[in-house]
């Protein structure tokens, strides 16, 4: 009787056993069905994998953490939270909602999405940790939340361990893995090849310590063989360090690598708190990475009560003569170190190359009122930039103290009478806490003569000393600096911070960022010239860039006889930057001198618009070209714009999007015959057709070329 009951033992063992192993794991699957997450608990190990249309875009990835112990980076106290978890519930949600933007590419933006929402608890601490999944249609969202519980309060996270592991060899777009900057060129290489260009690409970087020769920055561009176009990025970082990712190239898996603090510590949490979201998007077509608003979906609803003072601006600037090297920030180059109230600068001998006087500056108001723009950027006008470029740093900026030949007061009367804003600028020299300390100070001035906007900038090594630029110290105070213009209804423009992860929809007063390789590094030697092919789908993923285009004179010699530096673009390029690259603030970079040259181009960058009712995408491939078509907000007239790549081509739109049965002007700015971003980039031809929705346009695009359409109802 015995050996019978052992015969049927296997038999019942699998037979109460078999809902437990159905319960270790779960699917659910995108609103359109063409997604489909599965997350599952293996020996105790959460995992989750995704795939497109049934084919694999994430392989079995797992997920956690490691915990330490105390302030400081000792291995000996590492703790291990991505093992030993016992499943304790799921739930499933759906939600379709559509919500108004205060600014973007659209005027309403649709949230559809299913959830899967896990409870998990590690059996050998007893500490919970919950996992919240969203699928849209065309991409992944999730997040780690550490509830309120006993076993976990207070703590440290020394590394974050969520994989990301690919399904081959894809083709990448990627820049290196950097603490302190994205201002770089992108490499085109496969994933199998990153070492080995890294090497041949890019120089150490002095100011942080690179992690890995494999590590790379989000958001980060892939396209599959199968055609497959993968983008991973995060969302909603707040009070945590942005996250890069390392590869292992035997596995082709990237692992996910927090910026460290001075310690080397990745984040310090109190529980209950939640991690950003880490986002995959994917299609097989790669206008939907562009059209994709997962990023901003994750994130909170706008905070603001009253935002009819964030407005879009188009504005000049006192700053690319300053760029290029005709005219400079500082007063005087000759000047010792100071410190603030010891140097008299009224007895100071200015050089004749300062930028920000009162005579220059009321040149580009008149120039600016004269052509329609709202605002006017003047960098270089207040008391420090002298030390600051000696690199002593004895001197800290104040953001009050205006040069003796910069009169606040009769700059502010004089643009005001003209109806320009003038546009403030902070640069902080990375001198953080004295930054935080004049900030009110600072803010009650701007507000005080009429400034509604900043710009600001965190050049150098982050004080305090060891702190990164995207670690939780610094992501912290530029939320901090946002969150405290609020109160004085300013609009935050910042440069070299963390990259966006759209914040900007709980936070729409930070209206743009840098945080990429910007048009000034065409007067620093230049960029590739495919290089706006491929922020849209890497850099503007998370949010708008203050990319400062408009540049008609591409041979940087002629603004300075000492900078050999070339705009590698052509000048039809340039005008198409204005709606490929959106942003809710658009600046006519150039000088007026060189925009009276090419009057009949310049009138496209005074027509186009700034807000967006909904945009369409036409023709898209990463790093080779762009086309975009916007409808103004309110009104009825479309613009589209194109930047091409390396190759010359001949793009072709389909014009379907205009209303039916109605006759459009289309005013073309397109490349000429003899068009090419090195050889001959001012080429351009201005031509008026004919449209209806019914035609297509076939326009020839040059080497580093492109074109900009206004489309307005007869």
């Amino acid at each position: 009787m015995r050996l019978l009951f052992l015969g049927y033992l296997p038999i019942f063992l699998s037979m109460i056993c078999a809902p437990r192993m159905e319960a270790q794991q779960k699917e659910i699957s995108s609103p359109n069905q063409e997604l489909k997450l599965v997350f599952e608990i293996n020996e105790g190990k959460p995992f989750y994998r995704l795939e497109y249309k049934n084919q694999e875009v994430i392989r079995k990835s797992a997920l956690g953490f490691i915990l330490r112990g105390n302030a400081y980076k000792d291995t000996s106290d590492l703790d291990h939270f991505n093992d030993n978890f016992e499943w304790l519930d799921t739930q499933t949600a759906s939600s379709d909602t559509t919500w108004r933007t205060v600014w973007g590419e659209e005027s309403h933006i649709r949230d559809h999405h299913n959830e899967l929402f896990v409870s998990l608890r590690q059996s050998t601490t007893g500490r919970l940790l919950n996992i919240r999944f969203r699928v849209f249609d065309d991409g992944l969202g999730f997040r780690y939340e550490f509830p309120s519980q006993k076993h976990l309060g207070m703590f440290i996270i020394a590394d974050e361990t969520t994989e990301f592991a690919m399904n081959g060899d894809h083709e990448a777009l990627w820049i290196q893995g950097d603490y302190d900057s994205q201002e770089y060129d992108y490499t085109r290489s496969k994933l199998s090849e990153i070492k080995e260009r890294y090497k041949s690409s890019y120089q150490s970087n002095a100011s942080q310590e690179t992690f890995s020769e494999t590590g790379v920055q989000t958001a980060l561009m892939m396209k599959s063989q199968e055609g497959l176009y993968i983008n991973l990025h995060e969302a909603a970082l707040i009070d945590y360090p942005a996250m890069h990712l390392n590869l292992n190239p035997e596995t082709m898996t990237f692992v996910s690598w927090l910026t460290p603090d001075a310690w080397g510590n990745k984040a310090y949490m109190n529980a209950p708190q939640n991690t950003p979201w880490r986002t995959v998007i994917v299609s097989d077509d790669a206008r939907d990475i562009l059209a994709s608003r997962i990023t901003y979906n994750l994130n909170e609803p706008n905070t603001i009560e009253d935002t009819s003072w964030i407005k879009p601006i188009k504005f000049m600037g006192v700053w690319w003569e300053m760029i290029t090297g005709r005219s400079s920030w500082s007063y005087t180059a000759d000047l010792p170190s100071v410190h603030i109230g010891e140097t008299d600068f009224s007895k100071v001998k200015p050089h004749n190359r300062h930028g920000a006087t009162n005579e220059n500056v009321i040149r580009y108001i008149d120039f600016a009122a004269e052509h329609g723009f709202d605002a006017l950027l003047v960098e270089g006008w207040n008391i420090g930039w002298e030390d600051w470029f000696g690199k002593t740093k004895d001197y800290v900026f104040d953001f009050v103290t205006p040069y003796p030949d910069f009169d606040v007061q009769k700059l502010t009367d004089y643009a005001k009478s003209k109806g320009i804003a003038l546009m403030m600028h902070h640069e902080t020299s990375s001198s953080v806490r004295n930054y935080e300390r004049h900030l009110d100070k600072a803010y009650q001035f701007m507000k005080d003569y009429g400034y509604t906007s900043v710009k600001s900038g965190y050049v150098g090594d982050i004080i305090p000393r060891g702190e990164k630029h995207y670690g939780q110290y610094m992501v912290n105070h530029y939320l901090y600096a946002v969150q405290k213009a609020v109160d004085y209804k300013i609009m935050v423009n910042a440069h070299e911070a963390v990259r966006p992860t759209g914040v900007g929809r709980t936070y729409p007063n930070l209206v743009a960022n840098e945080s990429a390789r910007g048009t000034e590094f065409q007067a620093f030697g230049g960029s590739n010239p495919n290089h706006t092919t491929i922020l849209p789908f890497t850099r503007l993923i998370g949010g708008p860039m203050d990319y400062t285009p408009g540049v008609f004179e591409m041979d940087i010699s002629k603004m300075n006889p000492n900078n050999n530096s070339h705009v590698n673009t052509t000048l039809s390029n340039q005008l198409g930057l204005y709606v490929v690259m959106y942003s809710p603030i658009q600046m006519a970079a150039d000088t007026p001198d060189n925009y009276m040259r090419f009057p009949d181009a310049f009138q496209f960058i005074k027509d186009v618009a700034l807000e967006w009712e909904k945009s369409v995408y036409l023709e898209a491939e990463p790093g080779s070209y762009i086309t975009v078509a916007r409808l103004e907000k309110g009104g009825s007239t479309w613009y589209v714009g194109n930047n091409n790549g390396y190759e010359a081509r001949t793009s072709s739109i389909d014009l379907s999007f205009l209303d039916p049965g109605v006759t459009y002007e289309a005013t073309i700015y397109r490349d000429g015959k003899n068009a090419h971003y090195r050889k001959n980039p001012q080429d351009y031809r201005i031509e008026k057709k004919k449209v209806t929705a019914k035609s297509t346009l076939k326009i020839e695009t040059a080497s580093g070329g492109g074109y900009a359409i206004q489309i307005q109802k007869k």
